[in-house]
């Protein structure tokens, strides 16, 4: 139950955060700095969501009064009786604001990514559609003023990828973009098709969360196998006169990595040293789920790339998102980058699925 002394209590709570975020000892310690500052956030949101649900209350309550006083103005009480549907929509609204800030926050939501996109099945034809899915991202990402940079790129002649690997940084990025791990179909008549017969085409995209400095990511040299080479591709003539594209083996898990990017070896792999961080910390974010109540089974999918999660339909400008039921036709304006709606329904479907899982373990604990 909601009240003044739950209110108090955030309030309190908020207090000794400020404070203990004033002392030298906080400061120079990053992580707790960060984790604090998170919890900071959380609570001002969730002390802003109480205070209106009883504001409404004592809205609704006055307004009941009203409604109920036959002494008042009967002008007055109409008015209150049209207020009263509105008061009660807006409790509605409130009461689930408060139960999505009661709902702790995925501390990996606010990292950048790194994703990688391969062709599948479907030859040239999925090696196109894997550049249309990186150009999606990238218009996307523009669009939310975020950055992308390519990391590695083995594209095609006919202006495909086999494969592209590239990072995206701003805001809540993770949070966003979690939900595209997975097979994406596509289904299209191909250019090279002179019958018009529609053919289907895959590719795969992964969404690693990446790896921050305040991460515990434990790399040490002699695990590692480095290998230098030249890089070949549509790259431009440098790309094949010096070493300067890099391999990195690692050893104990047998994560391979590769960037030919750059025409400097140390930036070729520096990129590289960001893409193993950020698999082993999938790596470590899976062993922790694994020691855990499966938390995550209820919410959207896997992350696993084999599973089929979406797909595109171009003669019939449709889009079906198979993890929510979702269909959309406006894949024209998806396809440039207009993402918005999908990503929403995702988000918001995830929440409500977070949401029930907390309801139903606060139903166990009683």
């Amino acid at each position: 139950m909601i009240d003044e002394v739950y209110l108090q209590g955030l309030q309190s709570r908020r207090s000794s955060i400020e404070a203990e975020m004033g002392l030298p000892a906080t400061a120079a310690d990053h992580r707790r700095l960060r984790d604090l500052t998170r919890e900071h956030a959380r609570l001002r949101g969730l002390e802003e969501a109480a205070a209106r649900l009883l504001d409404l209350r004592r809205q609704l309550a006055d307004n009941e009064a009203l409604r109920n006083d036959e002494e008042v103005d009967a002008e007055l009480r109409e008015m209150a009786e049209a207020e009263h549907a509105t008061l009660l929509e807006a409790m509605e609204e409130a009461e689930r604001s408060l139960r999505l800030a009661l709902i702790p926050p995925d501390p990996d939501d606010a990292r950048n990514v790194i994703m990688e996109i391969r062709a599948g099945t479907g030859g040239e034809e999925a090696a196109l559609f894997a550049g249309d899915l990186f150009r999606l991202y990238a218009r996307f990402a523009e669009l939310r003023g975020w950055r992308t940079q390519v990391l590695d790129a083995h594209p095609t002649s006919l202006g495909g990828f086999k494969e592209v690997v590239f990072s995206v940084e701003g805001e809540d990025v993770y949070k966003w973009l979690r939900y595209e791990s997975g097979g994406h179909r596509v289904q299209r008549v191909p250019e090279t098709e002179a019958s018009g017969r529609i053919h289907t085409s895959a590719a795969t995209v992964a969404v690693l969360p990446e790896a921050d400095d305040l991460d515990e990511i434990d790399v040490r040299p002699e695990d590692l196998r480095v290998d230098t080479y030249r890089a070949s591709g549509a790259g431009g003539q440098h790309v094949n006169k010096t070493d300067s594209a890099v391999r990195i083996t690692h050893l104990p898990t047998g994560i391979v990595v590769q960037s030919q990017d750059e025409r400097s070896q140390h930036r070729n792999r520096d990129k590289c040293m960001r893409m193993l961080k950020a698999h082993l910390l999938e790596v470590q974010r899976h062993e922790e789920e694994s020691r855990v109540a499966d938390s995550r089974r209820s919410q959207i999918g896997s992350g696993d790339r084999s599973q089929r999660i979406r797909t595109y339909n171009f003669p019939q400008n449709r889009i079906t998102d198979h993890r929510i039921n979702l269909t959309l036709y406006n894949l024209d304006r998806m396809i440039e980058g207009d993402m918005e709606s999908l990503l929403t329904a995702l988000v918001e479907h995830d929440t409500d699925l977070r949401m029930q899982q907390q309801v139903d373990a606060s139903w166990s604990a009683a």
